[in-house]
Order: structure tokens, then C-alpha cells, then sequence
């Protein structure tokens, strides 16, 4: 049986790309180039790429992206999108799990859990921010954003994923308070009209977790902040509110870090 994420990303894309947590790409692209500094020379690793909207918005201003995905339905998707935009985005197949490139990147962006921490175990998702660490040169930039633990501490996730949702209805959701996965079944309408149930098993991180994790794997600066789709900035703490985390961090100066 395939993971579940393989599952639900299987037959996704031009739904995935009317959900409303999509709509928000131009502003969050705003954020990442005002982080890079608005350097067109870095080269940037889009993790999770899905249908390349951060991707091929970077690249309609001027930047290198390349971006990988596991799912080939979401890639052709993106690669589709590349040409009706005019850019050129190498869109490949890898897993964020192992991947590895020649060259390192100046930074790398994993939005909207991309990737991260859809795992099924906390080894696998250390497994991507370690894939990462390995693709960015010293003093390389990670901008990426992750579910965030307080928020189900303090209300239902099924009420919250499901309002304004296009194409996925969430049921029986659970949030278990040892590891802090929430289990779910979600069902999916996909771009054949199909209508299919999917258990999932997402991970929730507290702050320092995150900071702990990527500080293990050779960050040496670690910021977080409180995210909304559409308007990342560096103003809004993080609170119990935020569905979402926004996490900025840097790669050592040196390697050995």
C-alpha cells in the first residue's frame, strides 16, 4: 500500500491549485525574496514543490529554481504551468528524504508542508531537514513553514481544515497528546471527479523542537514566527492561534558546524 500522501497527491494538482491556502503565492514570495536580500544570483531548492507556484513565481523574477517533488502527477502539473508562465523551472522526481545535488543551493524554501513533516515517523522528517542542511552551502538560507502543536492544544483541527476547503473533507480527526500526530481520514475528490478516503498521519512541532532539529543538523540561527497564508512577516509572534509556523534559518558559516 502507498503511503498516504502518495495516495492523496496521486491525482491532485489542478484541485490542489484552487484550495484557498494556494492563493496567497505572490506575498509569500514577496517575503522569501526580502529574505534572500533580492539577490537573483542564489540559487534557490523549492522541497515539496508541489504545482510550482513559489517556484515559478521566483522564477518570473529572476531567480535559478529548481524544485522537487515524490508526486509525478503534481511535477507534470508544475511543468505545465512553467510554460504557460514563459520561465524556465527544472522540475525533478526525488525524495525529500535522500536527495542529493553536486552543486549546493544559496537557499531553499519548503511551503505549505511540502514536504516536511508529512512523514509517517520523526526519523523520516529529520531525514528532510538533514537532506536540506546537505544541499545548502555554508551560510545558506532556509525559509519553510510546518505545523504547529499549540494550536491543536487549544481547539479542533477538523473545524479549522475544514472550513473553505475545495476538494478534502476531514473525519475523524484525532490528535494524540504522546506524540503529537493528528490521525485523520480525509475525503478527496480529485481531479477525476473521484471521490476516495485517505487515513492520515500528520506531525504537529513545538517551537523548540524545530529549533533543536535544525540546530542538530548544522543551523546555527533559528527564527520563528506566527504564519497566515498570504501575509508572512517577521512581525507576528507565534501563538496558540497560528495553524501554522514560520520558520527562517541560516546554515553554519562552515560545514564542520
Amino acid at each position: 500500500m502507498r503511503p498516504w500522501y502518495e495516495e492523496l497527491f496521486g491525482n491532485y494538482a489542478r484541485t490542489y491549485d484552487r484550495e484557498v491556502f494556494t492563493k496567497g503565492t505572490v506575498q509569500e514570495v514577496d517575503f522569501i525574496e526580502a529574505e534572500l536580500g533580492g539577490d537573483r544570483s542564489v540559487t534557490i531548492l523549492d522541497v515539496g514543490c508541489g504545482t510550482g507556484r513559489h517556484a515559478i513565481e521566483l522564477a518570473r523574477r529572476g531567480f535559478s529554481v529548481t524544485g522537487i517533488d515524490l508526486s509525478e502527477n503534481q511535477l507534470t502539473r508544475a511543468r505545465e504551468k512553467a510554460i504557460e508562465a514563459g520561465v524556465a523551472v527544472d522540475f525533478l522526481r526525488r525524495d525529500a528524504r535522500s536527495f542529493r545535488f553536486d552543486v549546493p543551493f544559496g537557499a531553499a524554501i519548503m511551503i505549505c508542508e511540502g514536504a516536511f513533516p508529512l512523514m509517517e515517523t520523526d526519523a523520516e522528517n529529520a531525514a528532510i531537514l538533514a537532506s536540506v542542511s546537505q544541499a545548502l552551502r555554508p551560510g545558506g538560507r532556509l525559509v519553510f513553514t510546518t505545523l504547529n502543536a499549540l494550536f491543536p492544544l487549544h481547539r479542533s483541527i477538523q473545524a479549522f481544515t475544514n472550513a473553505d476547503a475545495v476538494g478534502v473533507v476531514t473525519a475523524e480527526s484525532r490528535f494524540d497528546l504522546m506524540t503529537f500526530r493528528e490521525h485523520a481520514v480525509v475525503t478527496v475528490t480529485d481531479d477525476s471527479g473521484v471521490e476516495k478516503s485517505v487515513r492520515t498521519d500528520e506531525r504537529f512541532y513545538a517551537p523548540s523542537e524545530i529549533t533543536w532539529l535544525l540546530q542538530t543538523h548544522g543551523f546555527a540561527s533559528v527564527e520563528i514566527f506566527g504564519c497566515q497564508v498570504g501575509a508572512f512577516t517577521r512581525a507576528k509572534p507565534l501563538t496558540p492561534d497560528d495553524f501554522e509556523m514560520l520558520v527562517v534559518a541560516a546554515r553554519a558559516a562552515t560545514r564542520e558546524a
